[in-house]
Formats: C-alpha cells, structure tokens, sequence
C-alpha cells in the first residue's frame, strides 16, 4: 500500500470520500463537505501531498472559502497550509531525515517521500516559524538556507 493509498484510507476514517477527476479544471485538489477531489493525472506523491492540505481544510476551515479575494478566506487557507506543513513534515522526520545520511533537499523530499515542491514550502514555513534556529533534545535545526542540522556533541565527566 502506497502512503497515498494510506491517506486515503486515513480520510475515510474520518468520513471523508476521495475522488480523482479526470478534468479538474487546472486545480490539483479541493475539499468540500466531507469530499476530498484530487486531479487524476497527478503522481501517487503529488496526491499524497495534496491531501494534507485538504486535510487541512477539512479539521481547520470553516464553509466556502474559494473565493480568495476576501481576506478572511485568505487566512482560513494559510491555517489549513499550516496544519498540513507540521503533520506531512514535522520537525522530527527532518531529523530522521538527517541521521539517514540525506544531504540534499532532493535526499530529503524522497526520504520523507514528497515533492520537491512541498519541502521547500514546508522549510519555508518553519524559517518564518523559528527565525534563528529550533532545538530539540541534541539537536539544532537551522532553517536560513534551506535546512542544516547540527547534532549537538554531548561530554561525560568522569
């Protein structure tokens, strides 16, 4: 099973139906009342990614925001970007990532099995949410040119 086939086994559980459309009408997916569209010609890994942010949609969006002149709408997209960013792409599997041996943001994206695309949105949000760096247990995780991990060196006295 593909990890696109898992997310949308993951969507149905939660009540909501994927369809792929043949004619999308140049969009790659869309999300309304419980119904997740996704382009039919797209990748299993464009798909995957996609469904996180109709995913998105669905746990942070409040009725029709398609109309994307109207400021609030504007902001209800940015939430469910957001939402998706952390839960395709946390900060842990960007370590993971690291200690695997990936150097390269294309090393990365494949490891972590998403565009190219995606991780440089995914970087991008991290950089304006943690300007100087995130720590975590060993870990520093600079966000300016991409991404840099530096694994901190831990000392033993004895």
């Amino acid at each position: 099973m593909t990890q696109y086939e898992k997310m949308v086994a993951t969507a149905q559980t939660y009540g909501i139906e994927v369809y792929e459309l043949d004619e999308f009408r140049g969009r790659s997916g869309f999300y309304s009342d419980n119904v997740i569209m996704l382009n039919k010609d797209l990748t299993d890994k464009e798909k995957y990614c996609i469904m996180f942010e109709e995913l998105g949609h669905h746990f942070t969006t409040v009725g029709d925001i398609s109309d994307q002149t109207k400021i609030e709408n504007r902001k209800q997209e940015v939430i469910a970007r957001r939402w998706s960013y952390e839960k395709i792409i946390g900060i842990v599997d960007l370590i993971n990532a690291h200690n695997n041996g990936c150097k390269s943001k294309y090393e990365v994206a494949e490891y972590l099995n998403v565009t190219e695309e995606l991780l440089e949105e995914v970087l991008g949000y991290y950089k304006c949410k943690y300007p100087d760096y995130f720590q975590i247990d060993n870990y520093y995780l600079i966000f300016n040119n991409g991404l840099e991990v530096i694994e901190k060196i831990q000392f033993t006295y004895k």
